[in-house]
């Protein structure tokens, strides 16, 4: 408190302005003039984490432009090229990051805690924001394979089991494939690169130790060789180790210049020394194997990560590898999908897979830039997660919530973002609806205080004020643009109090509940008095991020009240125009283009336009999907934002958890969806599906009526649509609606129905 006495202010100005700075203080009072008044200008883990990755940035300044002749990641081979459609001037550039290609790969086991990434040229980093091993191939003759040079690689996922990622690569007589996936060895978890080199002539693999991973610098300050040459100690504490004896080996250091320049002076026998320091951090070393002409040579590398957090299991009546196993039984939890689209069956097999890996124990929105903690990414993929089946790993995350409330009752993620309490509240529910267990006792009072924080931290209704009655200014979803009152904030919590009414109400808290209910009225009909003062009409226009904002790209927050809050009903006019607006204006690539602070395509966002016109069913919304599958990688990934031009990623992790876990939702909605006490089948199948040979399938997936499977077969003249459920509670209806056809209403006891389709060949 003694700080609010000190003449800080006054001192920051003064020592400005006698160094000649600008004075910092008028400047973040101008800059907080561009948002509305609020209590936090920022959120402090969002700053922390902007410093962290611009302090990378300013070392990669220092580092990368002055040594571009050494062997670089990929992105950074792209970005500094002038000849290629990602450069980047960096003339007045403060630091320079990787803005044009941030696509990765995780690999791991089911509750493992390190996710070892992979770049798009084979990049393998084995630790979290650790340095990197990369392979190249040397051939005596002058030629080279550096795969982060090429312009096309071969990567994939392989998704056989568990998760391996496969990168092949070739030029000139030589060929390099580098499989990468995460074993138990000896109780211990390992990273193990699988790398085959063939040449047409006399060369070399080389695997070496770089000081840089997919962000940029990552120091290197000592490597030891030892264990008869056939391992390396990286910074005293990381393990590389070899199946086999090194044939040759260097070393260098930052003044003698990348190790790469040594390989065609001195491709055979040893350095004399078997450690190097660099006190710059930019060490680098190498393991040469030679290849004869012709013949195929395999090395293993390994890399110990963890002991294993399990024990041996017993898979099909023998001992299996635990990997397998591990995954085998996830796997087998989970809801199954064919539809015949190869590309859509991959993708949604990739996106389980990508939500099994990054739900340890929390959930994280990516293995690497997003590897923390937030409540709003973790309740869609939560959402996602109990649909598939995996009920049990969700009550585990959310049953952690409580624990991450303020005494108040905020659930706090990061300060300053009022859409939390309504996220938790909202999938507390959903876990219960669909789980059908009693409501936790260790739950009921951080759910009444949940609701009271909402209610508390409204604002008065004042007249003559747009905001009235709404949450206060919030950063909330940082890409809706400046503190403001946002509709996204403010519809999610009309959900979470709604839904906390039940729950309390279930535990015999009648009068609360009725309470909370009427909280829930009052915040939406100050939601709906406050589009009086729109600078548009909504019924033509469509509902901006707040009252004070006009149509943008920040009205995509808005959309979150028809899909997956269903606040609203699937055809209402303000939903649909808000949905429209944003598919005429912010739409690039038939992909939503969000031009604030992400600056790229986001495929979650584009699908929760798709969802909106799904519900509505409005047949554009199947035209998004298929433009979302083609914007994911060659691994079945989607970045958090892609760029428009080179469709690499440009802002956020490069495996994006929630954009998975929308990829899950909106299959699952196309086979199974659920409206008030309904059941919808089949209706975001499209013709050209239901008019191909062979089985539509998904299941089992959870509905909050209980589990059902779809299947759809084309019988020649008609199709035969049917499920294998197991009902907690009937729907009241089930309604069969396949496109170009009239819907077919059913009793909840029905489990199937065959319909006469018109030009079904």
């Amino acid at each position: 408190m003694w700080l609010k006495w000190l003449p800080w202010r006054y001192v920051v100005k003064r020592i400005a302005r006698a160094r000649g700075f600008i004075d910092p203080i008028a400047v973040l009072g101008q800059l907080h003039r561009f948002q509305q008044p609020s209590e936090v200008a920022e959120p402090l883990e969002l700053l922390r984490a902007g410093v962290v990755f611009h302090a990378r940035g300013l070392i990669n300044t220092k580092v990368i432009q002055h040594n571009l002749d050494w062997v670089w990641p990929y992105w950074v081979e792209r970005q500094f090229d002038p000849h290629d459609e990602s450069f980047i001037p960096r003339a007045f550039s403060i630091t320079h990051v990787n803005l044009s290609h941030r696509n990765w790969t995780a690999v791991g086991l089911p509750n493992g805690l390190e996710l070892p990434v992979i770049d798009p040229r084979g990049l393998v980093m084995p630790f979290w924001d650790s340095w990197t091993i990369d392979a190249w191939v040397i051939a005596d003759n002058g030629s080279e394979l550096i795969p982060s040079r090429l312009e096309q690689v071969n990567q994939k996922l392989l998704i056989s089991g568990g998760v391996a990622v496969t990168t092949s690569s070739s030029l000139d007589g030589l060929r390099l494939d580098v499989l990468v996936n995460v074993m138990v060895i000896q109780e211990v978890t390992h990273c193990v690169m699988e790398i085959r080199a063939l040449s047409d002539t006399s060369a070399n693999l080389v695997i070496s130790v770089r000081p840089y991973n997919p962000e940029g610098i990552s120091f290197v300050h000592d490597i030891l060789l030892r264990e008869d040459l056939q391992e390396w100690l990286i910074n005293g504490d990381g393990k590389v180790v070899f199946d086999t004896r090194p044939d040759s080996y260097l070393l260098s250091d930052y003044l003698a210049g990348d190790v790469y320049y040594r390989l065609h002076d001195k491709r055979s026998g040893s350095d004399t020394k078997d450690s190097i320091k660099c006190e710059v951090g930019m060490a680098t070393g190498a393991a040469l194997f030679s290849l004869e002409e012709s013949k195929l040579r395999t090395v293993n590398v390994m890399v110990p990560l963890e002991p294993a957090r399990m024990s041996l299991s017993k898979a099909n009546g023998g001992l299996a590898k635990v990997e397998d196993a591990l995954w085998e039984e996830r796997l087998n939890r989970c809801a199954g999908m064919s539809v015949p689209d190869e590309l859509f069956n991959y993708l949604y097999d990739c996106a389980v897979r990508t939500l099994i890996l990054h739900a340890p124990g929390d959930v994280y929105p990516g293995p690497y830039t997003y590897r923390r903690f937030w409540f709003r990414d973790a309740v869609f993929i939560l959402n996602a997660m109990m649909a598939i089946g995996l009920l049990d790993e969700a009550r585990r995350v959310i049953d952690s919530f409580p624990a991450r409330q303020s005494r108040d009752g905020y659930f706090v993620s990061q300060a300053g973002e009022w859409d939390s309490n309504g996220q938790v509240l909202w999938i507390m529910h959903r876990y219960l609806e669909l789980s059908k267990h009693p409501l936790n006792g260790n739950w009921v009072d951080s759910i009444a205080q949940g609701a009271r924080w909402i209610e508390r931290k409204r604002l008065r209704r004042l007249k003559n004020v747009p905001h009235a009655g709404l949450l206060p200014a919030g950063f909330s979803a940082e890409h809706l643009g400046p503190n403001d009152y946002y509709y996204w904030d403010n519809f999610w919590s009309v959900a979470g109090l709604r839904r906390s009414s039940v729950m309390l109400e279930s535990v015999g808290m009648d009068k609360l509940s009725m309470a909370t209910r009427a909280e829930a009225d009052l915040l939406m009909e100050a939601i709906e008095e406050s589009f009086r003062w729109l600078k548009v009409d909504p019924q033509q226009s469509g509902i901006p991020a707040s009252p004070h904002r006009r149509m943008d790209a920040g009205a995509i927050g808005s959309i979150v009240v028809g899909y997956p809050l269903e606040l609203w009903p699937a055809k209402d006019s303000r939903l649909l125009a808000t949905a429209n607006s944003l598919m005429e204006r912010s739409f690039v690539r038939g992909a939503f283009f969000q031009d604030m602070i992400h600056s790229g395509l986001n495929a979650y966002l584009t699908l929760h336009v798709a969802q909106v016109l799904l519900r509505a069913g409005d047949s554009r919304f199947f035209e998004l999907v298929e433009n979302v599958a083609r914007l994911a990688s060659p691994t079945g990934q989607w970045p958090e934002a892609i760029h428009p031009r080179t469709l690499g990623g440009c802002m956020g992790d490069g495996q994006h958890a929630w954009a998975a876990a929308e990829w899950i939702l909106m299959l699952k909605n196309c086979f199974v969806r659920e409206e008030g006490d309904r059941l919808i089948l089949c209706s975001g199948l499209p013709r050209k599906w239901l008019l191909s040979e062979g089985e539509l399938f998904f299941g089992p997936t959870q509905t909050k009526f209980g589990t059902i499977e779809v299947r759809v077969i084309n019988a020649g003249m008609s199709l035969r649509v049917s499920w294998k459920a197991k009902w907690q509670t009937e729907p009241n209806e089930i309604i069969v609606c396949i496109a170009g056809e009239e819907p077919i209403t059913l009793l909840g006891s029905s489990n199937g129905v065959e319909l006469s389709v018109s030009n079904i060949n």
